[in-house]
């Protein structure tokens, strides 16, 4: 085999020619070697290490302080709870006992106000404290406040006589004048009464006492004041329905919605940390008075909390420790891999300079060296084969490099036809969309035209050199109907799809001098070269608009003509039905009866008929104001309250209590057309003691009013025509119902002359829900 240093592979550089010796050659850019990437390996490996495992401790112990912490202040919590439920069953025991007491149920007036006196004195909670007999005047009161005065109208004389013995606190109010006020704040009391009797057990008044509410403040400061050195630790007494009855001056009186306090309605007692209306987080203890012995409670809550990074303040000091012992252990580690690391690498270095010499052409062999490691053997020696493998089949890769490049000639020749025969597909395209009657215009995902053929040209009188690269909607759409564009062409964009597509739309457009005019469009996504376009097809319809126009005059003079004298007609058969014409013979006034009825049915049709007339000759009349939309459903459902109960179907209202003051601007009677309309639709095809249901809801920022029926469901072949005209699902059904088939599209006109829209759910068997969705006021 060929050793020589010119058998060397054809990709491997060649030795230094005479210009690019050591003293000439451009120097290189130093780089890290396999001794510093296993330091830095090592280094990086053991504060990784360490700095897991300090985590792992400081989540631990900072876990356990913290919860200590919370512990700690739900105990507190419990306390307060505890000592207020101990105190006011004290007071509640003291008062119940007063009031057994005979020399309190006799005596004069002097007497017992002499005793109530001295028990004042001798509780120095007591504000105030009296009896009352049954009528409710205060026959006698501690230094005689109020004696004389009419209480039976005060909740704590009421609730005695009832069983209820506890008032929760309430500020002063017959005595907010004869007492001074607490420091600068109303006196609050929380009252406690009984009934007392003669001996006989008869009723002979109340004996009320109110307790001063500075006992609350006291049993406060017994618990919270030895934990001064921790930082500030609030207590509050939260009353039943939420509102602050003790705690900071900013709260006092506020009703508040916390988790703590649902939650201590659930488990009695606990802590968490929350966010307060002052928006600071706080960590909460919590618990939940439920009274003591006979004391029934009254339902307070106890929060005692603390600022959380106060409360919290010794577990930082313990992360920031911890983190400090981690960054000296990551260092020492570190000094460790780096000199490990390079104990490793020396053989491997031996081998790294064996190597360059191969590379400068000399024809050697690697060589490990003495105190190298197996591994190290045993690369040299795989490297050493490889070496040779590789000058072995330089010569194979000269003649492999030969047929390559004839394959690659011959490949490049395939691809150049084919792109021929793409380029003259898309020449067909061109050619058949230029050709084209319909006007036709490409569009790119930003709205951007891309095509715009000869018809588009003669429809808008834009050149296509004049609009390509112009937004679509600044060209050809009237400014009232851009921002609707650009939404629908965003959505295409985030979504990749849209109902709108590959449907018959009717659209009106504006041409070059900004005359509108109606069009029928078709739009489908298509994809190029460059991405995804919208391809739009336009046909101009101004001529079936005006041959529609001249319909819609004819019908609408034709009707005119037809309702004078159906008129007379109906109102000559109802006088007839009615008798004024003398009883008829039973077969006339069935055939009597038959006219009737479709007499009205042509008048409905007639009407029916002139309101889609109006509608589209834009000459209806809309007086819309904002307006609750509950009255507007009631108005319907009386309405047609006869009418269903000849059909044998209960009515039903169905609205939700945030629902009952929703508005909108709204014409009252055409919307009651509108739900009059569904209504009849509804019990015409709900059977005998079905039920037809009118619903009024909020939805999706709006309001909706759906109407619920019981019937057999629209079939689903019929389904996409229920809002044309004269549309019927069959015409047995049509003739045992009755309508005209008009209703339903009439309904839907004068909701989109609201701004909303009309839309339906069905299932056959089950029911069918038409819903109408309005913007609110």
């Amino acid at each position: 085999m060929d050793r020589s240093p010119n058998s060397l592979p054809a990709h491997q550089p060649q030795a230094p020619a005479a210009d690019a010796l050591p003293g000439n050659a451009p120097r290189r850019r130093a780089r890290l070697g396999l001794g510093s990437w296993l330091a830095l390996a090592f280094s990086l490996l053991s504060i990784v290490i360490t700095v897991l495992m300090v985590e792992v401790v400081d989540v631990a112990s900072t876990g356990q302080v913290e919860t200590s912490i919370g512990q700690g202040l739900r105990d507190l919590a419990q306390q307060t709870a505890d000592k207020l439920d101990r105190g006011m069953y004290e007071r509640y025991r003291e008062v119940k006992l007063l009031a057994q007491r005979r020399d309190l149920a006799g005596g004069t007036p002097e007497q017992r106000r002499a005793v109530l006196d001295t028990i004042q004195q001798s509780y120095g909670y007591y504000d105030w404290i009296g009896m009352a007999g049954v009528d409710g005047r205060v026959q006698a009161a501690g230094r005689g406040l109020l004696e004389g005065a009419d209480v039976s109208q005060r909740p704590w004389f009421r609730n005695a006589l009832k069983g209820i013995h506890v008032g929760d606190v309430h500020e002063a109010v017959l005595l907010a004048k004869l007492l001074p006020r607490d420091g600068g704040e109303p006196r609050r009391f929380v009252d406690v009464a009984f009934p007392y009797a003669d001996a006989d057990g008869r009723t002979l008044g109340v004996l009320g006492v109110h307790l001063s509410w500075g006992w609350a403040r006291s049993v406060e400061r017994s618990v919270i004041a030895p934990l001064a050195t921790r930082g500030k630790v609030e207590a509050l007494i939260v009353g039943a329905d939420g509102s602050v009855l003790l705690g900071p001056a900013a709260l006092q009186g506020r009703k508040l919605d916390l988790p703590s306090l649902r939650a201590a309605e659930r488990q009695d007692a606990g802590y968490l940390v929350e966010r307060w209306p002052d928006g600071a987080s706080y960590l909460v203890g919590f618990s939940h008075s439920s009274g003591f012995d006979a004391y029934p409670g009254l339902g307070w809550t106890v929060l005692v909390r603390q600022a959380e990074a106060d409360a919290y303040a010794p577990a930082q000091a313990l992360r920031q420790r911890a983190l400090l012992s981690g960054v000296g252990l990551a260092l020492v580690f570190s000094l460790v891999g780096v000199l490990l690391a390079r104990t490793i690498t020396r053989p491997l270095g031996r081998l790294v300079r064996e190597a360059e010499r191969i590379r400068g052409g000399e024809n050697v062999w690697l060589a490990s060296g003495a105190g190298s490691y197996v591994e190290v053997e045993t690369l040299s020696a795989t490297l050493n084969a490889l070496l040779t493998d590789l000058r072995q089949r330089r010569h194979e890769l000269k003649g492999v490099n030969a047929t390559l490049e004839a394959r690659v000639e011959a490949r490049t020749r395939e691809l150049e036809r084919a792109l021929a025969a793409v380029q003259a597909s898309e020449q067909r395209v061109a050619a058949i969309v230029e050709a084209a009657q319909d006007a036709f215009v490409g569009v790119d995902m930003r709205g951007l035209v891309t095509d715009w053929n000869s018809a588009a040209e003669r429809m808008f009188g834009w050149k296509r050199s004049e609009v390509l690269g112009w937004p679509m909607p600044e060209l050809i759409v009237p400014e009232r109907f851009r921002p609707s564009t650009w939404r629908a062409i965003e959505v295409v964009r985030s979504m990749g799809h849209s109902p709108l597509l590959e449907r018959r739309l009717e659209r009106i457009v504006i041409n070059r001098q900004g005359v509108e005019f109606p069009i029928e469009m078709t739009a489908g996504l298509a994809s190029g070269s460059e991405g995804s376009f919208f391809a739009v097809f336009l046909h101009d319809i101004s001529e079936r608009r005006k041959v529609d126009r001249l319909k819609s005059e004819f019908v609408a003079t034709v009707s005119h003509e037809l309702r004078t004298p159906l008129t007379s007609i109906r109102a000559s058969l109802s006088m007839l039905a009615d008798g004024i014409a003398g009883e008829l013979p039973p077969d006339i006034a069935g055939l009597v009866e038959i006219a009737h009825q479709s007499c009205e049915r042509l008048v409905r049709l007639v009407n029916d008929v002139l309101d889609i007339q109006k509608i589209e000759a834009g000459s209806m009349q809309f007086e819309r104001h904002p307006q609750p939309l509950l009255p507007v459903a009631e108005h319907a459902l009386e309405g047609m309250q006869a009418y269903a109960e000849q059909m044998g179907v209960k009515l039903r209202l169905d609205c939700e209590e945030e629902a009952r003051s929703l508005s909108a601007a709204i014409d009252h009677d055409r919307l009651v057309q509108v739900l009059t309309n569904l209504l009849s639709n509804a019990i015409k095809f709900s059977p005998r003691g079905a039920t037809v249901t009118l619903a009024l809801c909020a939805h999706a920022g709006g309001a909706r009013l759906s109407v619920r029926d019981e019937g057999g469901g629209i079939p689903e072949a019929f389904q996409p025509r229920v809002f044309q005209r004269f549309a019927q699902a069959d015409g047995a059904d049509t003739r045992q119902k009755g309508g005209t088939g008009l209703g339903l599209s009439i309904s839907r006109s004068l909701v989109e002359e609201h701004g909303g829209q009309i839309s339906f759910e069905t299932a056959q068997g089950v029911g069918t829900t038409f819903r109408v969705d309005l913007p609110l006021a």
